[in-house]
């Protein structure tokens, strides 16, 4: 809800390009999405997005 959901797809798209035209690999691409990161290293803390700040996934840029 930060960024609505057709800024949040275009930033998406953009930065899984970036990284694919980077390292060459799809699928390494995809787990450097900024999005992704945030996610794969919250998954076990089921309270994560009560207590997340505005705009976390900043730090994993």
């Amino acid at each position: 809800m930060e960024m609505l959901v057709i800024f949040f797809y275009i930033f998406y798209v953009i930065e899984y390009y970036y990284w694919l035209l980077k390292i060459k690999n799809p699928y390494q691409a995809y787990r450097r999405i900024s999005f992704e990161r945030e996610a794969y290293a919250n998954e076990h803390d089921l309270n994560y997005l009560k207590k997340r700040k505005f705009w976390s996934f900043k730090k994993y840029l």
